[in-house]
Order: structure tokens, then C-alpha cells, then sequence
């Protein structure tokens, strides 16, 4: 059994372009233009800034990506909404190199690009645990970013000033930043179904019931699992009936 919260005891690795190099200017230059109005929000929402905590939740029917912050990984609070700008393939999980998809899963930020060629990005852990079980085994496509510009192949793209914040929130975190890729809100129309989504949905469900860093874990099958406290999993019984 392969724990994703053990994955997420690794720190980020930052990604410039000349080994040993400072961050690049364009990060810190960023970071002056938009901190004032995230310490401001953050204020107003009372979480410490910059966050201890920032964990993405992305909707790809939906077009949307919501940031979610908190001072503790137990209670998070939504910070912002933003419109996806660009994104590409259909809904459903990415399976291989050059199928433009856009993966559906759990993931972490593992890498901060400051020099992207799309102004700022943010590298997710593509392929996990669970892409490697069912993505194809020797090409299954590698480099998926949260990342400035307007138009994208397999990654988001989010406008220059949106990812302005957005990786300024990350570069801030105190803990490792999760990162959800939902198909849609669900409950949905869209088919086929498949299992993946029904653990998906699962996941969606039990945050939206308590905000907070979810403990997900992927099995050796390959399947999402939430690993729930005995008082949520007592909760969850009893709201069954």
C-alpha cells in the first residue's frame, strides 16, 4: 500500500534555469504586486499570512480552480475562485503521453518553476502511485504544470496575474500543497461513469463535509482510499442510516 500523506513529507524542489541560481526575479517581482491584497484577504478571513496551509481543488468541466488556506492542515477556509483560461482533452484521467488530457487525481506540487515559458508554474506529481498502475507503462506523459498565459496542452493554465497568486500562496506554504483534479462537481451527467470517479466523488463529498487536508492513500491496485479518523468514520456510518 503506497500512502500519498507519506508522499507529502517531501519538500518541493524549485526548478530554475542555471544550477545554484537564485529564484528569478519574475517570482519575487510577483510577489510584491499581489501580497499585500492575499495579506489582506487572509486578514479577513483570519489565517496568518503568507498560509501554513494552501491545497488546490480543480474542476475541469467547471472550468474552475478554488484555493483553499488555513493555518492548520485540520481546517482549511476557501480563499479564492478562479476561471480555468485554458485546458485541453476531454473529461476523463490522463492514460498517456500526447493525449492532451489533463489527469484526473490526488496530487502534490513538487517543483516551482519561476523562468516557465507561460510567466510562473507550479509542477504536480504526475504520474502518482495510481497513474502508474493504469497509465501506459512506458509513455505515460510527464511535465503537468499550474501555470500563467491562456492557452495549454494537458496542463491549466490560469492568466499571468492568477498564477501570480497562486504561486506566491504555494511558495509560502509551510507544508507540502495538495493538489485535487476533479472531472466535474459531482453529482453529474457526464459518462461513462467509472470507478476512478466513484473515488473521486468520494473524496469531493467528505471535504465538502469538512474542509481540511484529506489523508488519501493508493493502493496497490491503484485505487484512491480516504483514511478517515474514528470519529468521521462514526460520523459517516451514522449518515448512512
Amino acid at each position: 500500500m503506497y500512502a500519498t500523506w507519506a508522499l507529502l513529507m517531501l519538500g518541493p524542489a524549485v526548478v530554475s534555469a542555471g544550477c545554484g541560481m537564485p529564484e528569478a526575479d519574475r517570482a519575487s517581482e510577483a510577489r510584491v504586486r499581489v501580497e499585500s491584497a492575499l495579506a489582506e484577504t487572509c486578514e479577513e478571513l483570519r489565517v496568518t499570512y503568507p498560509p501554513r496551509v494552501v491545497h488546490f481543488r480543480a474542476f475541469k468541466r467547471e472550468r474552475e480552480l478554488e484555493t483553499w488556506i488555513g493555518n492548520a492542515p485540520t481546517k482549511l477556509v476557501r480563499l479564492r475562485t478562479d476561471t480555468i483560461a485554458g485546458l485541453s482533452g476531454e473529461l476523463g484521467p490522463k492514460r498517456r503521453e500526447g493525449d492532451r488530457q489533463v489527469p484526473e487525481g490526488v496530487y502534490v506540487v513538487d517543483r516551482f518553476n519561476p523562468k516557465s515559458r507561460f510567466h510562473l508554474s507550479l509542477g504536480i506529481n504526475y504520474p502518482n502511485a495510481s497513474d502508474r498502475v493504469f497509465a501506459d507503462a512506458d509513455r505515460p506523459g510527464s511535465d503537468i504544470f499550474i501555470h500563467g498565459g491562456t492557452a495549454s496542452i494537458g496542463c491549466l493554465a490560469m492568466t499571468d496575474p492568477v498564477i501570480e497568486s497562486l504561486y506566491t500562496l504555494a511558495r509560502g506554504a509551510k507544508s507540502p500543497v495538495t493538489v485535487h483534479l476533479f472531472p466535474c462537481r459531482f453529482p453529474h451527467d457526464a459518462r461513462p461513469e467509472s470507478e476512478l470517479w466513484r473515488q473521486l466523488a468520494e473524496i469531493q463529498r467528505d471535504f465538502s463535509a469538512a474542509p481540511r487536508v484529506q489523508r488519501v492513500e493508493i493502493t496497490r491496485s491503484g485505487a484512491y482510499r480516504l483514511r478517515r479518523s474514528r470519529s468521521r468514520e462514526a460520523a459517516h456510518d451514522d449518515s448512512r442510516g
